[in-house]
């Protein structure tokens, strides 16, 4: 690691804006995309895992779903953290932070049964939806309604894939039990 120091704009720290929003609000409004982002992260970093662990006899389908879910949480947090910077905030970005920040947490590094692992994914995208539903309130309150869509339209992607899940969960299987 670099010993030069530049840094421009410290962790934490939330400057003037070009959307001429309020640094007050724009404070909070980071501290929430802050929250929403770590979770995003930790979300995906478990998508990931089920990705390359998932097993048994419907692993293609169930693959190719972790591998899109996984794909839409990696491009939500990026709309999530250039929100934050465009608000004057810097984005969460080290992977000790997003575990620290985050309002979920993920499942141990075992692999476990597929039923197990999206059962455990149904319960983080729940608490995520919950966390993004809040923040969406918090948006319109202060007037940032940019910032409100923005979750909006991530609580969308949100629910969709925990509705997919929900299927996947029916107890209607061409499998044995």
């Amino acid at each position: 690691m670099s010993t030069q120091k530049s840094v421009l704009q410290e962790a934490g720290t939330v400057e003037e804006n070009a959307l001429r929003i309020d640094q007050d609000k724009a404070e909070q409004l980071v501290d929430a995309l802050n929250t929403d982002l770590a979770a995003t992260e930790v979300l995906y970093h478990q998508l990931r895992k089920h990705h390359w662990t998932v097993h048994g006899s419907e692993y293609r389908d169930l693959h190719l779903f972790y591998e899109e879910a996984y794909e839409s949480a990696s491009e939500g947090a990026d709309h999530l953290a250039e929100r934050a910077q465009a608000l004057g905030g810097v984005p969460t970005s080290r992977p000790a932070d997003f575990q620290e920040r985050s309002p979920v947490e993920p499942e141990p590094e075992d692999i476990y049964d597929v039923r197990t692992m999206m059962e455990n994914d149904m319960e983080m995208y729940g608490d995520i939806i919950e966390t993004v539903r809040e923040h969406i309130e918090l948006a319109e309150n202060l007037g940032d309604y940019a910032t409100a869509e923005l979750l909006r339209e991530q609580i969308e992607e949100l629910e969709e894939f925990a509705h997919e899940i929900e299927h996947f969960l029916e107890h209607d299987s061409l499998t044995e039990w």
